[in-house]
């Protein structure tokens, strides 16, 4: 609930949605949950609707899937951690989703991390190569998913598990789950350094509604 330009980061989030033509949400809450449903209630303000399902106990980021009413799971279903900002086009993603066939969707975002320091390789105590302060480069998970109602609706009520846990249990058995890189400007309000970053960056991103 803190403020991003003057609005929520979580209503910044609803927002893209909701330009994007979504129209049904569910909010998982466990940390003061009376502000978050006082705040955006039924969802009628924006024209939407909201339903909300309440973790007693956090039950990892994946762990509310079995709180939803798995009949009503019937398409595609987005989820994604409350602490984002991002410009990512949500059609393109389902698109995507849709034409790999999988049982999931990750977003992943390209990580660069530069060694402040030479390089060393070797055998035994020869010098082999050295490379001089060399990045490396990773796929990081982005926090946004596109999951298929299968499998929204194998997490068992009270279930405690995380989202990379329970598509490596998909993975371990077969099924394919899928990555879509995100180019677009994405950023993790994880920490005080990045929610300023948020801050400076907002108006310049493009995400402002």
């Amino acid at each position: 609930m803190l403020k991003v330009g003057d609005k929520p980061i979580l209503e910044q989030i609803l927002l893209n949605f909701v330009e994007a033509g979504f129209h049904r949400f569910y909010i998982s809450t466990h940390y003061m949950p009376e502000v978050i449903r006082d705040y955006f209630g039924d969802g009628e303000k924006w024209g939407v609707s909201i339903q909300y399902v309440h973790e007693e106990e956090p039950l990892g980021t994946g762990g509310a899937l079995g709180l939803l009413p798995h009949d009503e799971i019937d398409q595609p279903m987005f989820m994604m951690n409350g602490d984002l900002l991002t410009s990512l086009n949500l059609h393109s993603f389902l698109e995507f989703h849709e034409r790999q066939n999988g049982v999931a969707t990750m977003c992943v975002r390209e990580y660069e991390h530069q060694v402040p320091y030479g390089v060393i390789t070797s055998e035994g105590t020869q010098i082999k190569s050295m490379v001089e302060k060399p990045v490396h480069r990773f796929f990081v998970n982005a926090g946004i998913y596109l999951l298929d109602p299968a499998l929204v609706k194998s997490v068992v009520p009270g279930t405690r598990v995380d989202m990379p846990t329970l598509l490596e249990q998909q993975i371990g058995v077969g099924k394919s789950v899928n990555m879509f890189p995100i180019h677009e400007y994405w950023l993790d309000i994880g920490r005080m350094d990045d929610f300023q970053k948020a801050q400076n960056e907002f108006e310049l991103a493009g995400v402002s509604k």
